[in-house]
């Protein structure tokens, strides 16, 4: 039991989601950040969310509780500031267990991030368990984060890498992957949701194919866990990892899940204090799960405050908070469409309506870097560059792109007044290119 403690012409929105409550007139009061003035006093709009999350009132004053009332050192004392940031630091391991559909908080292991964690599982269970020869399969759409732990892995073991490819569409090619996957695949290691393409994966069909195989599946949810709900259980995954900076938590915390079986196979990633049982002058020995795996004094105050953000999203409802995105989506690509010369990278709503809520493009003739300059300085707030997707922008022969990424604190007159400054700077860079 889990734990208890370019592309076609849109159409308008499907009625369900014209009938999306609008978080955003439910949530906006609570973001205070979202109320600052950007240049020429001009309302900020803000629409890098998938580079980091603004943070809830409701973080920022666990936070500061957290400091100005208990904050101590975790497990080592015997003092009530000690036992009270210990229940706090664990209260939000089992909070995080419960978001995900963990069996049990001890599946929870703390990372600075969800890099981190996936370096993680490469040093720990791939330098342990993996041989020359073995092969891990990954994609084309993944994060850096998600391909140079194992090309480090397999410079270290003799392991060998493959990679799946796209659909014209921009989604995962899954008879490819199936192609890939082999006898000697011990891991598949995949994103849930793409960060520039807004691609979701199959991840239960993933997981068939590699279970099938003999293989382990770890699935990168940064870009899922702040959007829809994901329960760990239903998705058949062996390892999860995600980020607080997305979920509208701190910096600096991160987790990784993984089934508990396999923790108890794996040894220690780093060496130091709370990690150990015993310590002699030659040899230790660990610290039962999760401890193990996590050496030092751990970022304390930022696990806190990544337990008021589940506990924020958890009382919002992802559900909501899905079909409110779905709806905003389908807005920002109508938008979008109109403006000529515009190729927005990855699937449609149309084509995939559960898409992320995100949207990735190029326009004919610009660099992504001066539509997003010209934006900045109208307050309007896009990521530019290759969003650490360097080989998947390869894929399309291009450098980089421009990225505009939703939230549900995000209004359709936000889109609509983003949609009207891109337009006019499109304009204005053509005429003075």
């Amino acid at each position: 039991m889990p734990f208890t403690a370019s592309a076609p012409a849109l159409q308008p929105p499907a009625p369900t989601q014209s009938a999306a409550e609008d978080l955003a007139a439910v949530t906006r009061a609570d973001f205070p950040l979202l109320a600052d003035q950007a240049c020429l006093g001009q309302p900020l709009i803000y629409l890098d969310h998938a580079a980091t999350s603004q943070k809830p009132l409701a973080v920022l004053d666990a936070l500061q509780r957290y400091y100005r009332h208990d904050n101590a050192n975790v497990h080592r004392g015997a003092h009530q500031l000690s036992a009270r940031a210990t229940d706090a630091f664990e209260g939000a391991r089992d909070k995080t267990a419960r978001f995900v559909g963990a069996a049990t908080p001890r599946e929870i292991v703390f990372t600075r991030n969800a890099s981190e964690a996936i370096n993680l599982v490469a040093r720990s269970w791939g330098d342990a368990f993996l041989r020359p020869g073995d092969e891990i399969v990954l994609t084309v759409m993944e994060h850096h984060s998600n391909l140079v732990p194992w090309q480090q892995l397999a410079a270290r073991t003799g392991a060998r890498l493959r990679h799946a490819g796209l659909t014209a569409s921009g989604e995962l090619d899954l008879e490819d992957l199936r192609a890939q996957i082999s006898e000697r695949t011990r891991l598949v290691s995949v994103v849930q949701i793409s960060n520039t393409l807004g691609s979701h994966n199959p991840i239960s069909a993933i997981a068939q194919l590699a279970h099938a195989a003999g293989a382990l599946l770890l699935v990168d949810a940064c870009q899922s866990l702040p959007h829809l709900p994901v329960n760990v259980q239903t998705l058949g995954a062996d390892f999860l990892v995600g980020s607080s900076h997305k979920l509208c938590g701190p910096t600096g915390m991160g987790f990784l899940w993984a089934r508990e079986a396999l923790l108890e196979a794996m040894p220690p990633f780093l060496g130091g204090g709370e990690m150990i049982q015993d310590v002699y002058l030659d040899h230790s020995t660990w610290a039962e799960l999760p401890h193990k795996f996590e050496a030092g004094t751990p970022a304390i105050g930022e696990a806190v405050g990544m337990g008021a953000a589940i506990d924020y999203l958890t009382a919002l409802g992802l559900e909501r908070i899905h079909a409110w995105e779905q709806r905003l989506t389908a807005h920002l690509f109508q938008r979008l469409q109109a403006i000529d010369g515009l190729r927005v990278l990855g699937p449609t709503p149309q084509q995939q309506p559960d898409r992320g809520a995100l949207a990735s493009f190029v326009v004919e003739g610009l660099h992504a870097n001066d539509i997003a300059a010209l934006l900045d300085a109208s307050g309007i707030c896009i990521r530019s560059g290759h969003h650490c997707t360097q080989p998947l922008h390869r894929h399309y022969g291009i450098s980089g792109s421009a990225r505009a990424s939703l939230s549900f604190t995000t209004t359709i007159e936000e889109i609509d007044r983003f949609a009207e400054e891109l337009a006019s700077s499109v304009s204005f860079l053509r005429e003075h290119g």
